[in-house]
């Protein structure tokens, strides 16, 4: 597919993306499983995050991906609302400070430091770190949401 600006632009799902590039494929897909799977981070917070940097950068793919997981991990409702409309949550403000592209201020890494170890303060700041980048290349190459997943309440604030 090419744009009418003549970019061209790679299949329209994640998978198709990295098939363009195996070596990076191989290198992220590694580093990937790592916060997928082997993450340190409360799954619920891992995915409350994720969600957090996918509304902040208007992520279809991203949200439409993650919601399901979110809920699965316990998520609620409610908490879904809280990352859309952008509520001054713990997760909220520490994924906002860090993808408005600064480190994390002092309060909220004294807070968050309350409950995380050093292990899951780094496994957080990879995460929304890694999903910013994630949420760029998606938007960036026209990533379409894969088939059978929705992008429900993405378009309303609540």
């Amino acid at each position: 597919m090419t744009t009418p600006d003549g970019r061209k632009l790679p299949p329209s799902n994640a998978l198709g993306l990295f098939a363009h590039h195996p070596a990076l494929a191989k290198a992220f897909i590694r580093y990937n499983d790592h916060l997928l799977i082997g993450c340190s981070l409360p799954t619920r917070d891992k995915e409350l995050a994720i969600l957090r940097v996918a509304w902040r950068r208007r992520c279809r793919y991203e949200w439409a991906s993650h919601v399901r997981f979110a809920r699965k991990a316990g998520v609620t409702e409610e908490e879904i609302t809280e990352v859309r409309v952008g509520a001054r949550t713990l997760i909220n403000r520490a994924t906002d400070e860090l993808d408005g592209g600064r480190p994390l201020s002092d309060e909220t890494y004294a807070e968050l430091a309350k409950g995380y170890d050093e292990r899951q303060l780094l496994d957080f700041v990879f995460t929304v770190g890694t999903y910013g980048l994630l949420a760029l290349a998606f938007e960036t190459f026209g990533v379409e949401i894969d088939p059978g997943r929705t992008d429900e309440n993405f378009d309303s604030i609540n």
